[in-house]
């Protein structure tokens, strides 16, 4: 179902520029070179907020809990990048041990190479949102046309499996531009990023990546971990699911609780 389209800062200082530098060289053709510079430092400074996956000024982005949920001393975990048929199992089954309920945010083309584990995911209390069709390191420089496509692909084949499409919407790699907020819109999802970066993917010393995110963890947070193929590596245990249970335990010493996103916004 669509929604309304809610343009950021960068929306509007986009659109003003276009407009001016067009009204400008209208007026006085001699200013194309203004006009051209001004436009292509405005692109530019489009994909530099790009790249910061927290930032309102390209459209809304969810980055923390609710207030509500956060008075009910709440977190939310989410897993991006899978499901893998090794992984995700084990992250499953340390979730269950803790009584913690998390959001996987699910690259489609995966999903459909293991649809049963998908519904597993929802099978043990847990949601599955949308990271995309093919997870493609392009994606943030799709046009809306291709960001629909891409997107609502991913959509329609997580609809298909788990028998409800998903709410919420993850970028690959965190990256954005001014037009995927209109292809969001279109498609009823809102874009969700986090306050909390584990950086499990790249740090291989579990215990640090648990001491990072303790250290940061507070109720409200959205804490960003991944159960994809990419954590897979020379070390017979990947970092997530050894960093997973003295992180559970301390959530629970905190007296904190983990819930899934839909839960936390009851959507």
């Amino acid at each position: 179902m669509k929604r309304r389209f809610q343009p950021g800062t960068l929306h509007w200082l986009t659109g003003t520029t276009h407009l001016a530098g067009v009204a400008a060289v209208l007026a006085q053709p001699a200013l194309w070179p203004w006009a051209v510079g001004t436009m292509a430092a405005n692109h530019a400074l489009n994909l530099a907020f790009g790249f910061m996956p927290r930032t309102g000024a390209l459209g809304p982005v969810i980055t923390r809990l609710p207030h509500a949920s956060t008075a009910r001393q709440e977190i939310a975990l989410t897993f991006d990048d899978g499901p893998d048929a090794d992984i995700t199992p084990r992250v499953l089954d340390v979730l269950d041990a803790a009584g913690a309920r998390a959001t996987f945010f699910c690259v489609a083309q995966r999903a459909r190479v293991h649809p049963v584990l998908v519904r597993e995911i929802v099978a043990r209390g847990h949601a599955v949102e949308n990271h995309s069709f093919a997870h493609s390191p392009l994606l943030g420089f799709y046009s809306v046309k291709r960001l629909v496509r891409d997107i609502g692909a991913a959509q329609d084949a997580l609809a298909d499996i788990t028998g409800a499409p998903p709410r919420f919407f993850r970028a690959p790699f965190g990256i954005r531009t001014p037009l995927t907020e209109p292809a969001l819109a279109q498609l009823g999802l809102t874009c969700v990023a986090w306050n909390v970066r584990s950086f499990d993917s790249v740090d291989r010393d579990a215990a640090r990546v648990a001491a990072r995110i303790a250290r940061k963890l507070a109720p409200g947070a959205i804490v960003l971990l991944h159960d994809g193929i990419e954590l897979r590596h020379k070390a017979s245990v990947p970092g997530v699911l050894a960093a997973l249970p003295p992180l559970l335990q301390h959530v629970r010493h905190r007296g904190m609780r983990c819930v899934t996103l839909r839960g936390a916004f009851s959507v």
